[in-house]
């Protein structure tokens, strides 16, 4: 009776006062379908497992035949196979347990080659296993973060691999962060201990007190044991900050194997081959590059400092398969005397040369391929979602300037407004589904577009009709123009295509009487002689009146990050436009 009373009270609050008694078979029908509405709910997730299931089976699947077929699946030695299941079942499928396992596959394989010398699978990991007991010894245990602030060379790998020996997360710091960025993060993410190179100090005077720092991890050892089994730490990256301050992303613990079929159907890596990394370790794609090499069991070469006829000395040198760089790298490689270049790789020449982290002009590519061969390929992604696709030698030879295309298990849609698919050559925002997305922002409040298990990548482009992905910049670097929506991407691409122009970057910037207008700074190439209305009539013969940049500025270079994105907060007058 109490519980008809108050349903009563309810409904003529409600207005509906002519009614004071529910019916019984009104609330017998009411909870049956509450029943029908929970049955259909949880029969939904049991969908959903399964299919989750199916598609972690079938893309595990699919990563057996790609490593069967790059040659990581081979007859190994049973004392050796023994070590290197215990080596998995320890550590998961880590970076960690990678070169565990490599230290008793191929205990004498050189893992790391760096400015310093060669360092075997079984001396990096005695290395850091003292490493990790001496983190041990100073308070570091599972769900601690260590921060790692290295140029590349083999103590950015011993600090993740002793962290992850201890259920630690690892934290990867960019090296172009200011003191007070530095001090931002060390707090936002309370680490507890940061290792750094010596010419990082005037950053890391920005740390708050308490945060340990270690600049030598050569001396470190410590008492006692290591966990048998320690939780998988995380491996925690932080977003470029060219737009804004820089954000932690939770890379997630591996599951499957799954996430190597879909970077090997497009890339041909093979085991045992030298891979040199130029691009920087504590970066998305410089981790992506570690965590294949690792798998493969093959010698990393690095070095502290790019240079660009340093890059090829080292590929021949060491007779390196595969390199792993940023565009504006090949970029700066293209640009030495025509008799160097000549010279370059003739002893060896890489099968591979894979770039990501910023966008690959059309022009450069074109460039790279006629002068070293078709050895060239393209990956977009992000430090959220991973990988979206991945542009071939073939793919870059018919459409210069694509992304490429989703390799295996990934989806790739292209959105409109109103969230469904647009088709080939119309615009829209880009998203993606594949099996190694991020866990999430470190930061509260903060996340990604998401649509329907999607996730969204900040960029717009569109697919042609032969499902090749062609990007045409940040969503959220579109402006408005005097009513008129104008993307600064066509037009970069435009400039840089000009052979006056050795790199240029167009950004928005307030104005009084269009709300926006485009403002384009440029880098010429040494002897040109260009003037402002020059590359304003480049731009007005091509494209629309709103996309004519009125603001021209020539500039000597363009402020770039590690991995060679523009930092456009740091363009000459950009703070007070």
């Amino acid at each position: 009776m109490q519980q008809s009373h108050f349903h009563a009270i309810g409904l003529r609050e409600s207005g509906f006062a002519a009614i004071s008694k529910p019916d019984p078979h009104d609330l017998r029908a009411g909870r049956d379908k509450a029943r029908l509405v929970d049955v259909i709910g949880a029969f939904g997730r049991v969908l959903d497992v399964v299919r989750a299931g199916a598609e972690q089976t079938v893309g595990s699947a699919r990563a057996v035949v790609a490593l069967t077929r790059s040659g990581v699946v081979r007859p190994v030695r049973p004392d050796r196979l023994l070590g290197m299941a215990g080596s998995l079942a320890r550590y998961g499928l880590t970076v960690t347990a990678g070169y565990a396992a490599g230290a008793a596959r191929h205990p004498d394989r050189p893992a790391i080659v760096d400015d310093e010398g060669s360092l075997t699978f079984a001396q990096l990991d005695r290395h850091s296993d003292a490493v990790a007991r001496a983190f041990a010894a100073s308070g570091v245990e599972p769900g601690v973060r260590v921060g790692v602030l290295c140029r590349n060379h083999r103590g950015a790998v011993v600090a993740q691999v002793a962290a992850g020996k201890l259920g630690a997360d690892a934290v990867l710091l960019n090296t172009g962060l200011s003191a007070g960025q530095l001090g931002d993060v060390a707090r936002e993410l309370a680490l507890h201990t940061v290792v750094a190179d010596e010419e990082f100090a005037p950053a890391l005077a920005g740390l708050p007190d308490g945060c340990r720092v270690v600049a030598d991890l050569d001396a470190l050892d410590g008492p006692g044991p290591l966990p048998l089994r320690p939780p998988e730490g995380r491996t925690i990256v932080l977003t470029s900050g060219t737009t804004g301050p820089p954000k932690g992303a939770r890379r997630p613990a591996l599951h499957s194997i799954s996430p190597a079929a879909a970077i090997l159907s497009a890339i041909p890596l093979r085991a045992g081959e030298p891979a040199l990394i130029a691009a920087p370790l504590l970066h998305t794609w410089g981790l992506a590059a570690l965590q294949l090499a690792v798998l493969h069991g093959s010698p990393v070469v690095l070095t502290r400092r790019f240079d660009p006829a340093g890059l090829l000395e080292l590929a021949e040198t060491h007779r390196c398969a595969a390199v792993f760089a940023v565009p504006v790298m090949l970029q700066r490689v293209l640009e030495l005397p025509d008799a160097q270049l000549a010279a370059a790789w003739s002893a060896h020449r890489p099968r591979i040369v894979a770039v990501s982290g910023s966008a690959l002009p059309a022009e450069l590519a074109t460039a790279f391929l006629d002068r070293f061969g078709d050895v060239l390929y393209n990956l977009y992604g992000s430090t959220e979602v991973s990988w979206v696709s991945i542009a071939s030698p073939t793919d870059l030879r018919a459409a210069p300037g694509t992304a490429g295309r989703a390799p295996a298990g990934t989806r790739l849609v292209v959105l409109g407004d109103d969230d469904r698919p647009v088709p080939p050559g119309v615009e829209g925002r880009i998203f993606v589904h594949n099996d190694m997305p991020f866990e999430g922002y470190t930061r509260a409040g903060a996340d990604v577009p998401r649509s329907g298990g999607l996730l969204g990548t900040g960029d717009v482009g569109h697919l042609d009709e032969n499902g090749l992905l062609h990007l045409t910049g940040r969503a959220d670097d579109m402006i408005v123009s005097g009513g008129e929506n104008v993307h600064p991407g066509p037009v970069e691409e435009l400039l840089a295509a000009r052979p006056e122009v050795r790199e240029v970057a167009v950004t928005g910037v307030p104005d009084e009487r269009f709300g926006q207008r485009l403002a384009a700074y440029v880098v010429l190439v040494p002897g040109a002689q260009v003037e402002p209305d020059d590359v304003r009539g480049w731009v007005r013969a091509e494209l629309s009146r709103f996309a004519v940049p009125r603001d021209v500025e020539f500039v000597d270079a363009l402020p770039r990050n590690a991995t060679g994105k523009v930092v456009h907060r740091e363009l000459p007058g950009a703070a007070h436009r």
